[in-house]
C-alpha cells in the first residue's frame, strides 16, 4: 500500500462507492478518485492525485448496529498514486475542514514486542512446566482442556503453520501486512495481503505455543482443545541484530476487525505501541470487540515503567504484566500502571518456535497468553454446562480469583494479582449453579 492518509468523518459519505483497502490492494481496475470536496481541493492544490478506499469492510452485506455506533463505517484511505512524502501542512489544513472528525499519515511502527530474543533450543516437554504450575494449569485441565466450538485470534507476527505441535488446532488465518512506504527496513513477507499468515519472525508461534500445543516436545498450552484463528499483522524488521514485529496501526485494526467478524470469542494482542497524533490507536476496533462481546487480551508493554501502551491502557482490554517465578516478583521490565488487570509468568518461558523449532522467551507478549487461554477455558466451562459466559463475567471471575501478590485488592504493578486458573473455573461452576438461589 502506497503512504496515504487515514480521515475519519463525522458522517459517512452517503452511497460510499468505496472499495476495502484489502480489495484495493489487488483491484488492476480504476479506483474512485473523489471523496469529499474539500479534502480533494487540497490535494489538487498540493498536486497529490490520490485514490479513496474503505478502512474496514461491514461485516456482511450492510453495516450493523455496532460497527456503526463504533464509527467504522466513516473511517477512510486516501491512498497518494506515487511514492511522495505527505506534508504536514496539508494535514493542519484536513483537520480544519468541519466534516473531518481526525485525521492521521499511516506511519510504520516498530513493536516491543519481547524482552530478550528468543533462546532457540530442543528439549522435552517438562521444560518449564513450574511456568504452568504457577497458574495451576495441571489441575485445570482436569475440568476441562477446552472446546473446539471456542476460537481463539492470535494478532501477531503470524504462525508457524506447519508446527507438528500447532497442526491441529489451527483455522485458516489471514495476513494483512501491506507494507510500501518504507519498506527498506522490512525483511521476509511485508507485501500484499493475502491467507497466508506464516510467521518471519517466531514471536506470533511462541505465543501460539503457550495456548494451544499439544505438548509432544513442550508444555501442554492452556487451551489445547480450543481452535487457534492466525491473524498476521506484522511484519519482520531488523534491529540491533536480531528480527522484531513492526508494521502499521492500520493493519493491525483491519486484523482486529476480520478477527471479530470470523466469530472469535478471545483475542490475543501481545502487542502495544504508545499514542501518537490523531487519537488513541486501534479505538474504533476495540470498541467494536467490545460491543460484540469478544475478550480482549493485550501485553502490557517491556520498559518497567508507568507508560500507556495500546490497546492495553483501553479500560475494556485485560492488560497482563509479567510474572517472574524465580524471584517471586512482577519483572522488573514489565510496564505497570492503572491498566494492568493481571499477571502470568514471563520470564524464560518456553514454546513454540518458528521452523518447527522450540525456544524460551521473555515478556509480557509470553504473559498475555496465558491469560487468554484462560479466559478460553472459562468460556468452554461454561458451554458444557450449558451456559454462555460474558465478556463481564469472565472479567469477574478472574478478579475474584486471582492470587493477590500483596496486602490490596489490586495494585499498580500486578493488578488483581496472578491468574489462577483452576479457581477461577471452580468459582465459574459454583456461580453458574447457584445462580436465582
Amino acid at each position: 500500500m502506497k503512504p496515504h492518509l487515514v480521515v475519519k468523518l463525522r458522517t459517512p459519505v452517503p452511497c460510499s462507492p468505496f472499495p476495502y483497502w484489502v480489495d484495493a490492494a489487488h483491484r488492476r481496475s480504476a479506483l474512485p478518485d473523489k471523496f469529499i470536496p474539500e479534502v480533494d481541493r487540497l490535494l489538487v492544490r498540493y498536486g497529490l492525485p490520490a485514490t479513496i478506499a474503505s478502512e474496514h469492510r461491514p461485516a456482511r452485506n450492510a453495516w450493523n448496529q455496532e460497527e456503526i455506533e463504533s464509527g467504522l463505517n466513516r473511517i477512510y484511505r486516501v491512498i497518494l498514486r506515487r511514492d511522495t512524502d505527505i506534508p504536514q501542512d496539508l494535514i493542519e489544513q484536513i483537520r480544519l475542514i468541519p466534516d473531518v472528525e481526525r485525521v492521521r499519515i499511516a506511519e510504520s511502527a516498530s513493536f516491543e514486542i519481547a524482552a530478550t530474543l528468543p533462546h532457540v533450543v530442543q528439549m522435552g516437554q517438562n521444560t518449564d512446566i513450574a511456568s504452568r504450575k504457577a497458574i495451576y494449569l495441571p489441575e485445570a485441565h482436569l475440568l476441562t482442556r477446552g472446546d473446539a466450538e471456542i476460537r481463539i485470534a492470535i494478532l501477531d507476527t503470524g504462525i508457524d503453520t506447519n508446527h507438528p505441535e500447532l497442526t491441529q488446532v489451527l483455522d485458516p488465518g489471514y495476513d494483512f501486512v501491506n507494507i510500501i512506504d518504507g519498506a527498506d527496513n522490512f525483511v521476509g513477507d511485508f507485501l500484499g495481503a493475502d491467507p497466508d499468515p506464516l510467521d518471519d519472525v517466531g514471536h506470533g508461534t511462541h505465543v501460539a505455543g503457550i495456548i494451544g500445543a499439544q505438548g509432544k516436545e513442550v508444555p501442554t498450552g492452556v487451551a489445547p482443545r480450543c481452535r487457534i484463528l492466525p491473524v498476521r499483522v506484522l511484519a519482520a524488521m531488523k534491529q540491533g541484530g536480531r528480527r522484531i514485529g513492526a508494521g502499521l496501526v492500520d493493519n493491525i485494526d483491519a486484523g482486529v476487525k476480520w478477527a471479530v467478524d470470523q466469530g472469535a470469542d478471545v483475542i490475543n494482542m501481545s502487542l502495544g505501541v504508545r499514542q501518537s497524533e490523531g487519537g488513541l490507536p486501534h479505538q474504533e476496533v476495540i470498541d467494536y470487540a467490545y460491543r460484540r462481546g469478544v475478550t480482549v487480551v493485550a501485553a502490557s508493554g517491556n520498559d518497567g515503567t508507568n507508560e500507556s501502551y495500546y490497546p492495553g491502557a483501553f479500560q475494556s482490554v485485560i492488560t497482563v504484566g509479567a510474572w517472574d517465578g524465580n524471584r517471586s516478583e512482577v519483572a522488573p521490565f514489565s510496564t505497570w500502571g492503572r491498566q494492568v488487570s493481571f499477571v502470568a509468568p514471563g520470564t524464560e518461558i518456553y514454546s513454540t518456535h518458528i521452523d518447527g523449532g522450540y525456544a524460551f522467551s521473555s515478556g509480557t507478549s509470553h504473559a498475555a497468553p496465558f491469560v487468554t487461554g484462560a479466559v478460553a477455558l472459562l468460556k468452554s466451562f461454561a458451554k458444557a454446562l450449558g451456559y454462555r459466559l460474558s465478556d463481564s463475567q469472565v472479567k469477574h471471575v478472574l478478579k475474584h480469583t486471582s492470587d493477590k501478590t500483596g496486602t490490596v485488592f489490586k495494585d499498580m504493578h500486578s493488578g488483581y494479582g496472578i491468574v489462577n486458573i483452576q479457581d477461577a473455573l471452580k468459582f465459574t461452576r459454583y456461580k453458574l449453579m447457584n445462580q436465582g438461589s
